[in-house]
């Protein structure tokens, strides 16, 4: 049985027309072999910050509501309008608070969403903040 012992403290050999391969080249040629597929992804989503919707005071509620008459009043004339209004996510629990401003094109009070013009609908009962200049 060889020992290779007369190997053992030779160097890798070197070509003058073939630069070594960066470590990182090297790396990423084994990557098809990852044994847990998928576990960059997992790790990610489960890194991805949400927020939990919050529950807006009854306060808020009346003044939110009164914004509601104020805009179906003036449905007509398409009023521009800032909402600030929780976006739920898709994957998991909780969402994000965004801000939105646009001309409303349509308000369906029985179904509870505001249309806007650039095609964009946002559910009443996501919104937590409504401003008719």
């Amino acid at each position: 049985m060889r020992d290779y012992s007369d190997m053992v403290n030779l160097t890798r050999p070197q070509y003058a027309d073939l630069p070594p391969m960066p470590i990182h080249d090297r790396a990423a040629q084994f990557s098809p072999f990852a044994a847990l597929v998928g576990y960059d992804d997992a790790v990610a989503e489960t890194a991805r910050l949400t927020d939990s919707k919050r529950e807006i005071s009854e306060e808020e509620t009346v003044l939110l509501n009164a914004s509601l008459v104020k805009l179906s009043e003036c449905i007509n004339q398409h009023p521009l309008i800032t909402i600030d209004y929780f976006i739920p996510d898709q994957s998991k629990e909780g969402g994000s608070y965004s801000q939105k401003t646009g001309n409303i094109r349509k308000y369906d009070q029985f179904a509870g969403i505001l249309e806007f013009a650039d095609g964009e609908y946002v559910s009443v009962s996501n919104i937590y903040n409504l401003h008719i200049p």
